[in-house]
């Protein structure tokens, strides 16, 4: 791997080597630019540093304190905060879902949420690149913008074939994938082995990341990758305004990377924080902060999750939990009291995930132990409900420091009326579903999963952080490329969006020139 000094003053420094921060990085260095991506976490060894064990994979989430609060605070840690190279992608599911042309247009179509300042059709073919370097594997989509996969579609397993069947009988329509998991060996990556512990790191590399779709062309492109570095602050020239570099932590020493561009790529929770962080004379109150926008609207989906008791076994853990999903809610019925929709996935919960399902319903002692005993005869589906963007949902600097004496993250989130009634009508649906498979029971818990905004993309400074280039308004050098730019949620997982926004800005980058200062200000 090539390195870079720190008083070399390189193209671009990207901050955070995950969805976005990955794919920016290696679409640059492709294109000759001088690029160093620093990460807070380690270069993962998927071979030595994971294990197929729910415990020992805990590692891979960001644990570093943050603070959280609101009406209904929402948990940080395993299902939307990663560490290390290749970010969260390490630990998710592997569904790789299109947002839908509506998403871009909520406000528009449905009087709710914001339109984008960009749509689905500029970044139609951006997802159809992404699609195909993960690869992703399924059945031809009927939602949406209809389309096929480059992979076609994984046998399923036992919680895949109740799902099929329970909608099936339901009238409800179903499709295997979309998963970015190999069907068949795809370069140096082997075949997936269904062994299940998709969440916990892919050691065999057939679920795709940056860790190994990206970052190891980018390398191969003469990028730096530079783990185990905590970004503190984004360095502005207090004459001309534009960003310089930034200064990070590493083996407890505070350094300063030189940069002629700045990129964020640090998600939702920690993007806002270093935007707040990085004040001066010139940015008093933060970077791209002059109206108040930094950390504002950031949202989650609510995900409840609903299993079902048969008398078969299923044993729900002898595949990759994403296998069957269903987008038939996910837009907005008129005839509902409520707006947008859901989509329902399997999940095939692990057994200490199980537990926590259970021990939600309030069973505890023998009851609890009778659960256990009973995990193989559960199957599981969740669903992804399109929570609205709200104001004063944000990220604030908390008065508590963490080790390297910067302010943590306050996170204050409060569902609105139209959030619960989603939550209950998706509950409602896989109920139907599972029923209609031929449950004994079925219990429900109610969760959050993926962050998006924070840093959303606006038409202007009154309205949000960056522009449709993705440029900091304010700082014409500086960008922010991860899911906090999205100004809306969609019922779909984020993953794909955030790599098809991170190849569009990298194309507009280069547009723009080399020179981003000079260029951004045409």
């Amino acid at each position: 791997m090539r390195r870079f000094e720190d008083t070399d003053e390189v193209d671009l420094v990207v901050v955070g080597a995950g969805a976005g921060g990955g794919v920016l990085t290696q679409r640059l260095a492709r294109a000759g630019w001088s690029v160093v991506c620093l990460d807070a976490g380690p270069f993962w060894d998927p071979d030595g540093d994971w294990v197929s064990d729910e415990r020992g994979s805990h590692n891979l989430y960001w644990t570093e304190p943050r603070q959280i609060g609101g009406q209904t605070p929402v948990p940080l840690g395993s299902n939307n905060s990663g560490r290390g190279v290749g970010g969260s992608m390490i630990h998710y599911a592997g569904y790789t879902p299109r947002f839908h042309p509506s998403d871009f247009r909520t406000h528009s179509l449905d009087g709710v949420g914001a339109d984008w300042p960009v749509d689905y059709a500029s970044l139609k073919r951006y997802y159809e690149d992404i699609e195909a370097e993960l690869p992703v594997a399924g059945e031809n989509w009927p939602w949406g913008d209809p389309h096929s996969y480059p992979h076609h579609a994984h046998p399923v397993s036992g919680n895949g074939d109740v799902f099929l069947r329970g909608a099936r009988a339901a009238g409800i329509e179903a499709r295997v994938g979309p998963v970015a998991i190999t069907n068949g060996r795809f370069g140096n990556r082997p075949h997936c082995i269904y062994r299940g512990f998709c969440l916990q790191g892919c050691k065999v590399n057939a679920k795709a990341s940056p860790l190994i779709t990206h970052i190891p062309d980018a390398l191969a492109r003469g990028a730096e990758i530079r783990p185990d570095s905590q970004v503190s602050a984004i360095t502005v020239d207090q004459k001309t305004g534009a960003a310089t570099g930034v200064t990070y932590f590493r083996s407890g020493v505070e350094r300063h990377q030189r940069a002629k561009a700045v990129a964020v790529a640090g998600y939702s929770i920690e993007t806002p924080r270093l935007l707040l962080l990085s004040t001066s004379r010139r940015h008093p109150q933060g970077l791209g902060n002059d109206h108040d926008q930094v950390g504002r609207y950031l949202m989650v989906q609510g995900a409840p999750q609903t299993a079902g008791r048969f008398a078969d076994e299923i044993r729900m853990y002898k595949a990759p939990p994403p296998e069957v999903s269903s987008e038939q809610f996910y837009e907005t019925d008129a005839s509902k009291p409520y707006k947008r929709g859901w989509s329902i996935q399997t999940v095939s919960p692990l057994p200490i995930t199980w537990s926590e399902h259970v021990t939600a319903q309030g069973h505890w002692g023998e009851t609890l132990r009778e659960y256990m005993r009973d995990y193989v005869h559960w199957a599981a589906l969740g669903a992804l409900c399109e929570f609205l963007p709200q104001k004063n949902n944000r990220v604030t600097l908390a008065d508590e420091t963490d080790r390297h004496g910067l302010e943590v993250a306050h996170f204050s989130y409060s569902q609105c009326d139209n959030d619960r009634q989603l939550m209950r009508a998706a509950q409602s649906s896989m109920e139907q579903i599972l029923l209609a498979a031929g449950a004994q029971e079925v219990i429900t818990i109610d969760r959050y999963a993926h962050l998006v905004g924070g840093a959303r993309m606006a038409q202007s400074a009154e309205l949000g952080v960056i522009d449709s280039d993705h440029r900091v308004f304010g700082v014409p050098n500086l960008f922010v490329v991860d899911g906090s730019t999205l100004p809306t949620q969609g019922s779909a997982n984020p993953a794909l969006t955030i790599m098809a926004l991170a190849a569009r800005a990298a194309d507009r980058m280069i547009a723009l020139g080399r020179q981003c200062p000079q260029a951004a200000s045409r």
